[in-house]
């Protein structure tokens, strides 16, 4: 049955009316749609597709755990900031998860990203951003890759080469405008596993 909290098609409503209409909320909006039987195929691509969304969500809750360089509200802000630039707009939670089943239905691995910053110096910007790697057989890192950035989330369209190391070490961008904002985000190139497992998208204001 369902439970009206006013006139309905006005304030809103909840549960299904005679298996033909489901009503219910969705992202702030009160929304209808027709009732479809819940069905639960178990087949082996079903059940690859759940274990890698099972994988992906015990990997940021570990990320979250963690006890040195935890997953914070700036990563959080860099992964929601990515993911509002998507075709549909998602959550950061969500940006981390269909990251991570895109990587493995391609046959790659992903990477979450976390303890991350762009902290403002004098016409630079020091990028930092330690990460966890999805369990591998074998002991592959990240040697190559690039910190993309530019003055538009949308266009970075410079980049700095950066091994893995140094992104976990401190990596300085410089000769920046002062004053101005800069987007920036981590694209590893090897190893090739890794291939893009990007970061969420960060920023800062040099100083003069």
């Amino acid at each position: 049955m369902a439970k009206l909290k006013g006139p309905l098609f006005s304030l809103g409503a909840s549960g299904k009316i005679a298996k033909t209409f489901v009503f219910f909320g969705w992202k702030g909006l009160n929304v209808a749609r027709e009732y479809v039987i819940p069905i639960n195929p178990n087949t082996d691509p079903q059940k690859t597709q759940r274990g890698y969304l099972r994988d992906a969500v015990a990997a940021i809750h570990a990320a979250l755990a963690l006890a040195d360089d935890p997953l914070n509200g700036t990563d959080v802000m860099a992964y929601s900031l990515l993911g509002a630039l998507q075709p549909t707009p998602r959550t950061w939670f969500n940006t981390i998860v269909k990251g991570w089943i895109d990587q493995n239905v391609a046959a790659l691995e992903d990477v979450i990203y976390h303890a991350g910053s762009a902290v403002a110096g004098a016409e630079k910007l020091t990028v930092t951003m330690q990460y966890t790697l999805q369990e591998h057989e074998d002991a592959i890192d990240i040697t190559a890759g690039y910190l993309h950035y530019g003055t538009s989330k949308t266009a970075l369209y410079n980049k700095l080469a950066c091994t893995g190391a140094e992104l976990k070490a401190g990596k300085d961008i410089t000769d920046l405008e002062p004053g101005t904002k800069y987007f920036v985000q981590y694209r590893p190139t090897e190893h090739v596993s890794f291939l893009g497992a990007n970061s969420g998208i960060y920023y800062g204001t040099p100083t003069a």
